[in-house]
């Protein structure tokens, strides 16, 4: 592991009774796209951040030359995943307050005044965490454009007090994330769902529209299938138990998941009789009004010409998903050690 690269020292940490320090955390890994955008959001909060350290996991590409640009500190490392990288950047980190933020979110100006403010006048809070914008920060295309709308739209719907964190703009006390200890290192996605388990279960988790930034998220349909498909197996694993504790974020609701596994149930009956066609036609059909306030607010903000476009993306998506709980509902079977433990911190 390479030593760190130290090109900033933040502002001097304030005095005792002073505003808490807050350390803003970016995990990187080929971003290079982004991180520019990202690493001056956080520099330009209307909050003076104490520091912003950027903890390159191993990038091939052009990030940390880009990184290195700014004033900020930049820690280099092996490819290890998200998860190690965010605890290293904790570990490495001296705020009273940590900011975990993605690479390919840039914040809004006062983000993270609200993330302190929060945090302040609700002590009881375990962390906070927000939403993300309904335009990209880049926009690559139609994938994305539906990936974002409707990533807003189920995180906006959820907002309260929650039970389930997720670190890409997230604050938290160094206290409390020291008390329920580090990101589970073997996970490289959904890890963010194991450690809301742990936390949760001692302290409250709040998700608002007071803390926001714009997100660059997958612009390619397979990719954005595949992600899903892999995150809906290690649901099973290790979080089945959490989606359906009251408070759990969920993207995708139950009427969606389960018309879509009847329409592709369905269509095995086609070899016994072409009159069979009407029930996977019956399953869009009922996929597509599943969700009425996403379907109205899809409309309202898009208009009814682009909803076809919406439902198909979010059909496709809805299939990857079921294929991926299917998959790892198998491997829970039979596999030996899929389905995971909880971790011994909790």
């Amino acid at each position: 592991m390479a030593d760190p690269e130290a090109h900033m020292t933040g502002p001097e940490a304030p005095t005792a009774g002073a505003r808490p320090t807050v350390s803003v955390i970016i995990p990187n890994y080929n971003y290079e796209k982004t991180i520019a955008a990202v690493v001056e959001s956080a520099l330009a909060q209307t909050y003076p951040v104490h520091e912003v350290l950027v903890v390159d996991d191993g990038s091939s590409d052009r990030s940390p030359e880009i990184v290195r640009r700014y004033p900020v500190r930049l820690i280099t490392q092996r490819n290890g995943g998200v998860s190690v990288a965010r605890n290293r950047g904790a570990a490495e980190s001296t705020g009273e307050i940590l900011f975990f933020l993605d690479s390919d979110i840039a914040l809004d100006p006062d983000a993270v005044a609200n993330a302190v403010a929060l945090l302040a006048e609700q002590p009881d809070l375990g962390c906070v965490h927000g939403v993300v914008g309904k335009r990209a920060l880049f926009d690559d295309g139609p994938v994305e454009r539906y990936r974002v709308l409707h990533e807003y739209w189920w995180r906006r719907r959820a907002t309260g007090r929650v039970r389930t964190v997720f670190f890409a703009m997230c604050a938290i006390r160094r206290e409390v994330y020291e008390e329920i200890g580090p990101l589970d290192e073997t996970l490289r996605e959904s890890e963010d769902v194991e450690y809301s388990e742990r936390l949760a279960a001692k302290y409250p988790i709040l998700l608002t529209e007071r803390i926001t930034g714009r997100h660059d998220d997958v612009e390619r349909l397979g990719a954005l299938l595949g992600e899903q498909y892999r995150r809906s197996q290690l649901l099973v694993a290790f979080a089945g138990a959490h989606r359906f504790s009251p408070g759990a974020l969920k993207a995708n609701r139950m009427p969606g998941v389960l018309a879509t596994a009847a329409t592709w149930g369905s269509l095995p009956l086609l070899l016994l009789t072409p009159k069979a066609a009407v029930l996977p036609a019956l399953g869009v059909a009922w996929f597509a009004v599943a969700d009425p306030g996403l379907a109205r607010f899809v409309v309202r903000d898009q208009g009814l010409r682009y909803y076809p476009v919406f439902v198909g993306y979010h059909f496709l998506l809805h299939t990857a998903l079921v294929a991926g709980v299917a998959r790892g509902a198998v491997r829970a079977l039979t596999e030996r050690g899929f389905r995971r433990p909880r971790h011994p911190a909790s």
